[in-house]
């Protein structure tokens, strides 16, 4: 999607909207935008905080900071977002420390997913043209994570990318594209190294 910017200075909608929109918006002119992760950064760091004191009441802000969150959900701290609202996790998912998600795309996570230490999830795009972007200018693209997905330790996954239902991302992969169900992939661009077996896959209670 090429960026007009004509059209785009004259879109009367919020940056926010526009960013929900998945348009192109630009980041540092909207105070809405500064507002909500300015929010967002401190409710993480009071849950950090919280986490040893009152473990409760850290999961009930956690709870209380994203979009949706299942039963069962389970989180190690630190973690850093910029717009909580943005992030669903489905039941049972495990979240470990230094978990990142930047930008203003609709992130899903489904249930029974593993997130390993250091993983960052990126939904934002720059414009590629150099003397457009120090005005920036930028767009979000969804990110999926389907049930049963594990995901390594600093596994990085850009925007658009889903990835499908119970496969297995090696640690320090960038995934750069979609990723079938059932499969591992690994390396940097992540590229299918193998598929899972039935056992593997679906295994049994």
């Amino acid at each position: 999607m090429d960026l007009d910017v004509a059209a785009a200075l004259e879109d009367a909608r919020t940056e926010y909207d526009k960013m929900v929109a998945g348009d192109w918006y630009r980041y540092r002119h909207g105070p809405e935008l500064a507002d909500l992760t300015t929010a967002t950064q401190r409710t993480c760091r009071r849950i950090t905080a919280l986490y040893d004191e009152d473990r409760e009441a850290a999961h009930v802000l956690f709870r209380e900071l994203l979009g949706t969150v299942g039963e069962g959900v389970d989180f190690r701290p630190p973690f850093y977002l910029d717009y909580g609202h943005r992030l669903h996790v489905g039941d049972r998912t495990f979240i470990n420390a230094d978990f990142l998600t930047l930008g203003g795309g609709e992130i899903r996570i489904g249930a029974d997913v593993l997130i390993g230490p250091s993983v960052r999830l990126y939904t934002p795009t720059h414009v590629l043209d150099p003397e457009l972007r120090p005005q920036g200018w930028e767009r979000v693209d969804p990110i999926r994570i389907e049930d049963g997905v594990w995901l390594g330790g600093s596994v990085v996954v850009c925007p658009g990318v889903t990835i499908g239902a119970r496969s297995v991302v090696g640690a320090g992969s960038v995934v750069t594209k979609d990723v079938p169900p059932d499969v591992v992939v690994a390396g940097n661009p992540a590229r299918v190294v193998r598929a899972l077996s039935s056992d593997e896959a679906r295994p049994t209670p």
